[in-house]
């Protein structure tokens, strides 16, 4: 039984760890190829632009983590016709959004740009990044949402050969558009926008062979579903919401502190983060298709031994990613440097070494938040999220900057998570107890 389980455990987390650091590299890929052709002048503007990818971003994790949680726990009900429901209005909400986020970056790209701190410098180019990465909206929400239904409906393969697909052609067209056809910041942003087009074509065989157990069904908007969904997925909403505000709070004090340079060097620190954020993600979206399911059976058992799994896998990912970027943070910020900038390298290595301690800690918060919202208990799981993503953060970097510069900066976040674990240690104890002492009642 034990060994089904970790066996279960580990194909579900493995293919979507590599699923979710495909997805990432979407921007790291942007950054790579954006500082060998454009310099610190692009690493600059391509950092005060991803925040509103974390926006794009929120909305589709909200939606798909709320809507297959939520049609993960219906499924093993056996309840079909609403399982279909929450996949449709998911679809509807999803395609709307998408919608307007692209009219926001037809109309207002030039305004965004200002508000999120560009100068006259790098305006030209934040303006051009923004305008069509938003342009493109519709399709990141909407194979965000697929790739988590099809997750759920027992197929991790395919959303990992998706993801995959569309990784892979955004670094051949990134490098195409940006070297051979010298399309600059425009070449960057298109060939990331076209990478989720290619990963819903692969998704598409799913449907067009009908091995999908979930279908889209015209039926009257409900805001109930909508409601239960948007809670589900709140915490995983706040998570990305939080990403960008605290991005725009890092690039505000940043600027402040080393202009241009100390942007351009925290732009590779904030894109190695996506990537190693994105595992931790992966391995929390991972295990919820059987959290969800093991909670919709009253399974405790699957679930104790799941969650065990996750927390000591998140340690153990921690440790291996810190002494890869500690030992390799030299060569690391000389590949994203083009111009050898000696700022540039100074702040981005000391900002490698300290910044991503914070891991330790933030595995543990990411992985106890998804579990308990795909345990439904979405309260406590938006209050780990906002906690983690902006309450503890955000007055912490302010205050740390202040006494020690960039160290503070970078000290901020291995700190605000190590408090919010503290709380999440507590909050699962109060619950454990609770649980423990109802099941005691029922059994007296």
């Amino acid at each position: 039984m034990e060994k089904s389980i970790f066996k279960n455990f580990s194909r579900y987390v493995s293919l979507n760890i590599l699923g979710m650091v495909s997805i990432s590299c979407y921007i790291l890929t942007d950054t790579y190829f954006i500082s060998k052709a454009l310099g610190h002048q692009g690493l600059a503007a391509l950092d005060l632009s991803t925040p509103m990818y974390s926006f794009i971003y929120a909305v589709a994790l909200m939606l798909a983590i709320g809507g297959s949680t939520r049609y993960s726990i219906l499924k093993a009900k056996k309840d079909t016709i609403r399982a279909n429901r929450v996949y449709s209005i998911c679809i509807n909400v999803g395609l709307i959004t998408g919608i307007l986020f692209a009219m926001i970056g037809i109309f207002f790209s030039n305004s965004l740009g200002i508000l999120l701190g560009a100068d006259i410098e790098i305006l030209p180019m934040t303006e051009i990044y923004l305008r069509t990465i938003l342009c493109f909206s519709p399709f990141f929400i909407l194979n965000d949402i697929i790739l988590s239904f099809v997750r759920n409906d027992n197929n991790p393969n395919l959303p990992m050969i998706a993801i995959l697909s569309g990784s892979f052609f955004n670094i051949v067209l990134d490098y195409i558009f940006i070297f051979y056809f010298d399309m600059g910041m425009f070449g960057a942003a298109f060939a990331t926008g076209l990478a989720p087009i290619i990963s819903l074509v692969v998704l598409a065989s799913y449907f067009i062979r009908a091995k999908n157990h979930f279908k889209y069904i015209p039926f009257k908007f409900n805001w109930s579903y909508l409601k239960d969904i948007s809670t589900l997925g709140l915490s995983a909403f706040v998570n990305e919401i939080s990403a960008a505000i605290v991005i725009i709070t890092f690039n505000l004090v940043i600027l402040n502190l080393e202009g241009n340079y100390g942007l351009a060097s925290y732009a590779i620190i904030a894109n190695i983060d996506l990537v190693v954020f994105a595992v931790f993600n992966g391995l929390a979206e991972g295990i919820q298709p059987i959290i969800s399911k093991s909670h919709g059976l009253n399974d405790d058992f699957v679930l104790k031994k799941t969650l065990k799994y996750a927390l000591l896998t998140s340690l153990g990912l921690a440790l291996l990613i810190y002494f890869a970027l500690n030992f390799n943070a030299e060569s690391i910020i000389r590949a994203f440097n083009e111009e050898e900038n000696i700022k540039i390298a100074i702040i981005g290595k000391a900002g490698l070494k300290i910044y991503f301690i914070g891991y330790f800690f933030a595995g543990i918060n990411i992985t106890l938040t998804m579990f308990l919202t795909a345990t439904e208990k979405a309260r406590l799981a938006f209050l780990l999220s906002v906690l983690r993503g902006c309450i503890v953060i955000v007055p912490m970097v302010l205050v740390l900057s202040c006494l020690w510069k960039m160290t503070g900066v970078w000290l901020s976040f291995v700190l605000a998570e190590l408090f919010v674990t503290v709380i999440a240690i507590f909050i699962m104890g109060v619950k454990s107890r609770q649980i423990i002492k109802l099941k005691f009642e029922n059994n007296s």
